[in-house]
């Protein structure tokens, strides 16, 4: 084998997390739902959903492609990463990171969410924004008007999170909305965030999916 193809194997290499019989996945919640259709993970769930990985990760880049539903009542979504397990009252829920998807008019879509936690860590929210002492800084500053349009609704959105130790960087279609340096968690679960249909909890029906695709994680030393 030549020097090139050696180098070329010792590289780290992309892993599709999604397949047929979601192998990757488990629910550590008692509702959501999730299928596949031609290579989409089809998300819907009557209250706050995280559909997560069975297995925890520590550096990598993660890009997946989010496609969020054409209707009125409430719709958002994320993306959770070194999630963890919180216990409360005997029920499992995920908690941690999150880049945001979040189509209504605050245009919010890869800022970082700190769920069951610290809330929002960027940007800056006037009532719900408790960083601590884990939380070292942000690269960027104040959010902008090229963050804030980075998002496309309606349309598929392209996301690519790197985690590299305490440096953190959430990119919405080639747009760096996230860069901070945070200490709070080194390692834990991929998590896909279905916040919940009003309509399937009390009709059944509900056209409020949120659809991911080309989910590829690239773990780093």
């Amino acid at each position: 084998m030549s020097i090139a193809a050696c180098a070329e194997q010792q590289q780290p290499q992309p892993v599709n997390l999604i397949d047929d019989k979601l192998s990757q996945f488990n629910n550590i919640y008692d509702y959501g739902s999730a299928q596949v259709n031609a290579g989409e993970l089809i998300l819907s769930s009557t209250d706050n959903w995280f559909f997560t990985t069975k297995k925890t990760y520590k550096n990598f880049i993660l890009t997946a492609e989010v496609l969020m539903p054409d209707v009125s009542e409430y719709s958002n979504s994320g993306i959770m990463f070194r999630g963890q397990i919180k216990t409360d009252n005997n029920r499992q829920q995920a908690m941690g990171y999150q880049a945001e998807v979040d189509p209504s008019e605050r245009k919010w879509s890869g800022g970082l969410y700190d769920q069951a936690r610290r809330e929002w860590l960027h940007p800056v929210h006037a009532t719900r924004s408790f960083p601590d002492a884990d939380f070292e800084k942000n690269y960027l500053g104040a959010w902008t008007t090229e963050m804030a349009n980075a998002y496309r609704h309606l349309q598929w959105n392209q996301y690519r999170i790197e985690c590299r130790g305490s440096d953190i960087k959430i990119y919405l279609n080639g747009v760096l909305t996230t860069h901070v340096k945070d200490n709070k968690d080194t390692q834990g679960f991929i998590g896909l965030q279905h916040h919940g249909s009003e309509l399937l909890k009390t009709t059944g029906t509900t056209n409020n999916i949120v659809r991911f695709r080309n989910l590829f994680i690239t773990e780093l030393e």
